[in-house]
């Protein structure tokens, strides 16, 4: 088989190429603002880039030369690095244990958060074992229950333990949430 010369296969693809370009022409035209659109985002979001990496090569050059003699932050000290001689502040906090204290348990189950020696008024009238843990706060641990762990234990307790648990709560951490908990499950109990 003989071939064309160069040129000619050049101008037959050429024209090919012209033909199958005009045949796109109509669906090319309905996405040509889109396309030019997103063209234009993109060159100026590169654009912004190259220019934010020119500026912080500029500023380690000029790190090099001016801030050579301010002297390194210190490092950062968590909780954990702290001397036990901060814990003496820790009993002079607030004895509102916080919004968060909801929601998780306390570090030792028999240290549930008490008033501070310094308030003697708070402490309950009746000293005769009326704030002995009952059987039902007993079997289900609700002093280390969070708010989310009681709701979810709330449903298959009757009304009566539903009762003494409010009478423990008023008595004992007052926690308005968990109070307000017991006192809308017992008015559904009932309701029922």
């Amino acid at each position: 088989m003989i071939r064309p010369p160069y040129f000619a296969r050049i101008a037959a693809g050429a024209a090919a190429y012209v033909l199958e370009e005009t045949r796109k022409i109509p669906g090319t035209a309905v996405t040509l603002p889109m396309t030019a659109f997103s063209k234009t985002l993109q060159t100026g979001m590169h654009f912004q880039q190259f220019i934010t990496s020119l500026a912080i090569r500029g500023d380690q050059v000029f790190g090099r030369f001016l801030d050579s003699d301010e002297p390194q932050p210190a490092w950062a000290s968590f909780d954990e690095d702290q001397l036990e001689s901060d814990d003496a502040d820790v009993t002079q906090r607030s004895s509102n244990p916080g919004r968060f204290a909801l929601y998780s348990m306390p570090p030792n189950a028999d240290e549930i958060s008490s008033p501070p020696a310094a308030a003697p008024l708070q402490q309950p009238e009746h000293t005769n074992g009326s704030t002995d843990e009952p059987e039902i706060a007993q079997y289900l641990a609700y002093g280390t229950l969070t708010l989310v762990q009681l709701r979810a234990r709330l449903r298959s307790l009757s009304v009566d333990e539903l009762t003494t648990l409010l009478d423990y709560e008023d008595k004992t951490l007052s926690r308005a949430p968990f109070q307000t908990m017991l006192a809308n499950r017992i008015a559904s109990a009932k309701a029922k």
